[in-house]
């Protein structure tokens, strides 16, 4: 078991550099590094605040990574945020068509990869709690 949690260890902290790079990247360059489309200063000031709090997920869930069978909560809480940050952009997606293949990559990450992370994160969790 322990090299299972080994693995998940690394999984997750490789599939968090997603929303820290993204998060950093938007924070850095605003909605013009994605789309070259110029936005209201207003707009761009949004489009950077959700950069900082993706960036923000990202580093906590690197924070799960060292004791990750003992962040059964955090984890869980986070997986919550990411899964309501996805269903608000299949809204978009149903309201406005589809967008670039990245951002159909991120709504597979937020509704697919990091919900089945929380189940394997659950999984550990349960088997530690069983050994103890």
């Amino acid at each position: 078991m322990d090299g299972e949690r080994r693995l998940l260890q690394r999984v997750v902290a490789v599939a968090a550099l997603v929303p820290v790079a993204g998060g950093l990247y938007g924070v850095l360059f605003g909605p013009a590094g994605i789309s070259g489309d110029r936005v209201s200063v207003s707009g761009d000031s949004h489009f950077r605040y959700l950069s900082g709090l993706l960036l923000g997920i990202g580093i906590l869930f690197w924070a799960t990574v060292p004791a990750i069978e003992q962040k059964t909560t955090l984890f869980r809480f986070l997986t919550l945020v990411v899964l309501l940050g996805g269903l608000g952009r299949l809204v978009g997606l149903w309201l406005t068509g589809l967008p670039s293949l990245t951002m159909l990559a991120a709504l597979g990450m937020e509704l697919g990869v990091t919900p089945l992370l929380c189940l394997w994160q659950t999984r550990i969790a349960n088997a530690r709690d069983r050994v103890s």
